[in-house]
Formats: C-alpha cells, structure tokens, sequence
C-alpha cells in the first residue's frame, strides 16, 4: 500500500469520527430549531430564535432582562420591607443563573420618597424619562408575587414591544359598587382591570403616552379607593387607549400547586404568621356605635367575633349597662366621628394596661376576625409605629396623603398612639372624618401607613371572586342587603382545618 494511499484512507477516518462526534450536536441543534419553529416552550428561545410570524422564518432576536423594569409595589414598614427585598433578591438570582445582564429592580417605596408611588400613574413621567428610550416593558407585581423569570420572558416574548400594551390577569366586576366608581354600571362585567397580585406589564410606549398625558392632563380623581380599576380606567381613556389584555401565564395559583406549572406568576397565597400568634390579652378592641344601633348592629357583635376578643368595650353617646356600652361625653353625628375615635385613643393610652401593645378600632357594623388578626400581627414589631388596614389615598397626585379607610377596621401599635397624641394634631371638627385625619396626622408626623389587602373596606359580594379566591381575609364592613351573621361564619370564623401556618383553606363561601 502506498504512503499517499494510507493518508488518503487515515484522513476519511479521522473525518468520519470528527462526524460521528458531531452528529449529536447537528441533532441537537435541529431538534432546537424545530420546537422553536413548532412554538414550544423552550430555552432555546429565549437565547435567541423565535418563529417569525411572516413566512415562518427563524429569526435571531435578543429578548434581554435589561429590557424589563421590575417594579415591586413595596411599602416600608419593616415586615413589608423585607419581603420585597427577598423577592427583588430572588428576581436578580434567577437573572445571573441566566448568564444574562441583571435587570432593574425598583421597590416603589425607595423611589423619591414620593408619598403617591403606590398609586403608580405619578410615576410614569419619571418611568418615561429613565427607561423611554432603553427599554420594552415595565412589569409591577407585589411582595408575594413569586416570578419565573425565563417564562415571564417568554411570555412577553409573544407581545410587539413596539406596540401599546396592557397585560395582565384580568378582574371584573359583578356588579357596580361605589369602591368602584360605578363605572360600567349597565354592564361592569364588560370592563376588566389587573389582579396586582398576579403581576401585570406596560410596554413603554403606553408609558410614554401615560406620561405624556399626565404632563398635559393631571390626574381629575382627589380619591384613590380602587387602585387596579382606576388605573385601568385612567390608561383606557374612554377607548382612545387599550383595555387590558388577559394573560394566562399570570397566575394567582399557589406557588406549590401543580396548575402553575404553566405559570410565569404565581402567588403566595397564605395569611402571614411570622411565629406564635400574638396572645388575645395583647389586643385592645374598641367598638364604635350610637344608640340608634344598640339593637340591631351590637347583637350581631356578640352573636359573632365578639368571644374572640379577650378586650373589648364598646363606645356610644349612651350608656346602656345591658350591652355595656361606655359614653365618652361625645356627642353622636350622621357624618364624620373624628372627636369620638380620639378620645377612644386617649382613652387606651391612659386607661388600658402599658403592657397592651395593640388597640383596633371598629364600627359596630364591622366583621372582623381576630383569630386571623392575631396571626396577621405576629409579623409586626409593636415597638415601631404601626398603623395597619386598608388604605386609601387622598389628592396623591398634587401632595395629599394616605389614610387607612375606617369600616374595614383599624389597627394601631400603642407606639403610633404614643406618637400620635404627643403631637398637636388633633380634629378640625368633632364631626370631621376621623381616617382621614389620622392618615393626615401620621403623614405629617412622617409614619407610614401600612396597608392588608385583608381588612375591606366593604361586601364580599362588593369584590370580584377572583380577588378573593386567593385571600384569607381578616375584616369585611357593613350590614347592607346581607345576613352578616351568614357571611361571618361563611368568611370569616375560625375553621378547625387552618393550620398554624397560615396555609389557604377551603371554605363553603356562598354568593353573598
């Protein structure tokens, strides 16, 4: 055999085997050109190939992290603080397990100390000029959210970045209320607003536009009550702008739960227990009510929550030994009850025992739990200024300040007392309403409201079900076209099957 024969034949081998170690590889690559070019969900998109809509051509694309702003509705309280931390640490590690560069991550209440970012349009001018030009989306969740990152990418992937955009899980009404605006009133099932709990996204050229509005037209409403549907309603703009489009992969599934498989958002639905709950002895319950409602609001009290509370006295302007009800020499008014929730306030601070760190104050047409309360406050340290419920917003976009809504119930560390009546703010009139003037005492006094998507403000049949589906609720207020009594043991009593740690239960919750 010749010398230019055996080199002929040792290079077609070496060739052969090069081939042979290759053939895996060309397969895989096949393989992932084709899922790709199927629509399946694979990583192989995300690094770079995506079916185009013309022709069916693959085309290469960078769908980068630092296209999307993550924006965590946070608030500051120490509790609240630290889970949007953690989360905003979860989001970042799952970014660098990408190899990708990290995206923004912003925790609303770190952005300018701007006392309105939780109502998020005032943002949007400052969203516009930062990321206008350099990115494709805003993306807003809460604290529980919990995201994955490489489906959210894929998810949005599906969506011309360059178009106005508006995603997210939709809610709608069943009825019109007023926490709703009555907007839609002949037909409020046609109008559909985000579930901020399963995350929702912006393109940028909505923000833009949202902010170029806002600059022109500031907002019109002075109150803020229903955040998700005004925003809705704001960005819809009596149909020059685009309603929400719905978004499957944006869950309120739980985290552990197989239907989330499929999921780009799940959500933490539990009711928070940050270790034993707080001892019945440590909560201070004051009732608010007026003779007129002795007879038909108090025995609704006592037929319900009443037994849970170890504290409880009830406020009247009589004093009925029956009930017992105390009068603090404030006269009852059909409008605002400033003058009576104060002097209930000092009335806790120098007759209850020190060693009572808590004090709720409720109307007499309040269901509240405080098995579940109790839960709820173990996360809270009793020694910061506390003041907890359901918040509102009054004139955010122009200053203004934030208040917790009274009917849904409101809770106070003794601290926040403290901090409170040392201070000259006190009611402008006896009848003026007194959330409100606490929420404008504590803004002044610079201490934060914290706000429980738990205490409500008003029905269950008032809120979509799916809000509620993923609520272990605490509170809900008024007697109205109800059988309170149902809807307490229907919602709110304690069940013998809720664990200690606060892990969602079914309940036989009827329409109400």
């Amino acid at each position: 055999m010749s010398l230019e024969l055996g080199c002929n034949r040792c290079l077609l081998f070496a060739v052969c085997a090069h081939l042979f170690f290759l053939l895996p590889l060309l397969r895989t690559r096949v393989f992932a050109v084709n899922v790709v070019a199927e629509g399946a969900e694979d990583k192989t998109e995300l690094l770079g190939l995506q079916k185009s809509e013309k022709g069916g051509k693959i085309t290469k694309i960078s769908r980068e992290l630092k296209e999307i702003v993550f924006i965590i509705q946070s608030q500051s309280n120490s509790f609240h603080s630290k889970r949007a931390e953690d989360l905003k640490r979860d989001i970042l590690e799952q970014a660098a397990d990408l190899g990708k560069e990290l995206p923004t991550v912003l925790l609303t209440h770190q952005i300018g100390g701007h006392e309105g970012a939780w109502t998020i349009l005032p943002l949007m001018r400052d969203f516009s000029v930062t990321y206008g030009r350099n990115s494709s989306w805003i993306f807003f969740c809460e604290e529980d959210t919990r995201i994955q990152v490489v489906k959210l990418l894929e998810t949005l992937g599906r969506f011309d970045g360059s178009k106005e955009w508006f995603l997210g899980k939709a809610l709608y009404d069943e009825e019109s209320t007023i926490i709703h605006h009555y907007a839609f009133a002949e037909n409020p099932t046609a109008f559909t607003f985000p579930d901020f709990a399963a995350g929702w996204a912006l393109s940028i050229p909505l923000v833009n536009k949202l902010a170029k509005k806002l600059k022109s037209e500031p907002l019109k409403s002075d109150f803020t009550i229903d955040l998700k549907h005004e925003i809705a309603l704001y960005i819809w703009q009596k149909g020059e702008g685009p309603h929400l489009t719905p978004v499957p992969e944006f869950c309120t599934d739980d985290v552990n739960s197989h239907q989330a498989d499929h999921c780009a958002t799940t959500f933490s639905n539990f009711l928070p227990l940050c270790g034993e709950p707080v001892k019945k002895e440590d909560i201070f319950v004051a009732v608010k009510t007026c003779q007129k409602f002795h007879g038909d609001r108090i025995p609704v009290v006592k037929q319900t929550w009443e037994t849970e509370a170890a504290l409880i006295e009830y406020y009247s302007d009589y004093a009925d030994v029956s009930i017992p009800t105390i009068d603090l020499g404030i006269p009852n008014t059909d409008r605002g009850h400033c003058g009576k929730t104060f002097a209930i306030l000092e009335r806790f601070l120098n007759h209850s025992s020190p060693r009572t760190p808590w004090l709720v104050i409720v109307d007499d047409d309040t269901l509240i739990s405080i098995f579940r309360l109790r839960k709820l406050l173990s996360c809270y340290n009793p020694d910061e200024p506390v003041f907890l419920g359901e918040r509102y917003g009054y004139g955010l976009g122009t200053g203004g300040y934030s208040y917790i809504t009274g009917g849904g119930g409101m809770v106070f560390s003794r601290v926040a007392v403290q901090k409170l009546l040392a201070s000259k703010c006190r009611c402008y009139s006896m009848d003026a309403p007194d959330d409100m003037v606490l929420g404008m005492c504590f803004s002044g006094l610079g201490i934060p409201i914290t706000h429980s998507p738990l205490f409500h403000q008003a029905r269950p049949m008032d809120y979509p079900k799916g809000y509620l589906s993923h609520q272990i609720p605490v509170s809900f207020h008024k007697h109205w076209n109800i059988d309170p009594v149902k809807v307490y043991f229907t919602w709110l009593a304690p069940n013998k099957e809720e664990s200690l740690n606060g892990k969602k239960v079914g309940h036989n919750r009827e329409d109400l």
